[in-house]
């Protein structure tokens, strides 16, 4: 149903149902990155920022998490603390972000 809304573009309402698969499943990572992007479309940054830097602690090769942590930080006008992960993101997938 998370994924429903989702698609649809209601993302506050797809962050609200994952909240509560996340509190069910703490180590599941797929959830924690869909509400990653939940927030993050929702404009919810901080909250995105803080799901990232979860799944990165989980998995620091996650190249998608460290691209959406830098594009998170660069909304939030944090350029140069967005600026190294980006770089990694570029050095791990072999494209230009």
């Amino acid at each position: 149903m998370a994924n429903f809304y989702f698609d649809s573009k209601a993302y506050t309402d797809a962050a609200r149902m994952l909240e509560g698969v996340l509190a069910e499943e703490p180590a599941n990572l797929s959830v924690r990155m869909l509400l990653a992007r939940s927030y993050f479309h929702s404009a919810q940054l901080g909250r995105a920022e803080a799901e990232l830097r979860r799944v990165l602690d989980s998995d620091p090769a996650e190249d998608y998490a460290r691209l959406m942590l830098g594009r998170t930080l660069e909304r939030q006008g944090r350029r140069e603390e967005a600026r190294p992960h980006l770089r990694l993101v570029a050095a791990m997938t072999g494209e230009q972000v």
